[in-house]
């Protein structure tokens, strides 16, 4: 019977997760050419080529995608196993945690985040970057980032998706709008008016989209890069925009501004925590995407609500 290296099971978990030698040599701490030795060795050993070379980088041939789920499951179960004693204690470490955020979220998220570390890892530091749907992958596995929070749907192998909670959409207009004076707005209503719209890297395309989908976009006044500067326009101005109905409630504390039902149904957004697969986290990163998830997977937007206590 023919003896399998543990590290070879790294280096094609790795390899499977990036598409790439030179990320997993970087996260191995090695160099590119022993990366593609060792490649070199899982082709003879389970005699199939494994990974092809296409413009997108390392492609998994059939045979790597069967390998793949059993190799990363166990490989996840013995690492878990050997890191059992070296985990990440919030209590009495510090731990220096990067993360990128949309714009909406470092209004509405990062505080609920940074209380909650406060009281539980009171030696924790954050540094918040803008996020770029782009390239957040990237930098995730270049080791720029811990972890991103983001509502599009990215499907990749190279990172785990861990859904928070979903969000519905709603208008929000000044609170002594002159025209929209009720608790709804209807479609008339909607088509007359001038709206705000934000368009930019977060990839929260969904308002946009909705008023494409209804024949509005004409009626847009300003296109902005930021949500957060939606009330401040708001409140000056009769212009109407569509937010997730969470983020309009924060807004709705601090801003004259108020919120109004549409006339339609939006589909529903959900927002979602990304990071590195298990196997591939340090102690530290594995208490941040824990503590993420059971932070901010505790919100309950209007969304989710049974429809007789949906506000």
């Amino acid at each position: 019977m023919r003896t399998f290296d543990l590290n070879l099971a790294r280096v094609f978990v790795l390899l499977y997760e990036t598409s790439s030698v030179t990320a997993t040599a970087e996260a191995l701490h090695v160099t590119q050419p022993t990366v593609s030795y060792s490649l070199g060795k899982l082709r003879r050993h389970f005699g199939d080529e494994l990974f092809r070379r296409t413009g997108r980088g390392l492609t998994p041939t059939a045979g790597a995608r069967r390998l793949y789920e059993p190799l990363q499951r166990a490989l996840a179960e013995i690492e878990g196993t050997v890191r059992q004693a070296d985990d990440f204690d919030p209590g009495t470490m510090a731990g220096r945690f990067t993360i990128a955020l949309s714009d909406l979220g470092e209004v509405t998220l990062l505080p609920r985040l940074l209380a909650a570390a406060r009281e539980r890892a009171p030696r924790a530091s954050f540094a918040i970057h803008p996020l770029d749907v782009e390239d957040a992958e990237s930098k995730l596995w270049r080791g720029d980032l811990d972890a991103f929070v983001a509502t599009p749907v990215l499907t990749s192998h190279r990172t785990v998706r861990i859904p928070l909670f979903r969000e519905r959409y709603v208008g929000m207009v000044a609170a002594d709008h002159p025209r929209i004076t009720g608790s709804a707005v209807s479609f008339p209503e909607l088509a007359a008016e001038h709206h705000a719209t934000v368009h930019g890297p977060s990839g929260h395309a969904v308002p946009r989209a909705v008023l494409a989908a209804h024949g509005l976009l004409d009626r847009v006044t300003v296109d902005a890069t930021r949500f957060s500067m939606l009330p401040y326009l708001l409140e000056q101005t009769d212009l109407i925009a569509v937010v997730p109905e969470y983020v309009g409630e924060v807004f709705t504390a601090s801003h004259r501004v108020r919120l109004v039902r549409l006339p339609f149904e939006a589909e529903p957004m959900e927002v979602a925590l990304y990071a590195r697969h298990a196997s591939s986290r340090s102690p530290s990163q594995r208490w941040l995407v824990h503590f993420m998830a059971d932070v901010l997977g505790q919100l309950v937007s209007p969304a989710q609500l049974p429809p007789t206590t949906a506000r």
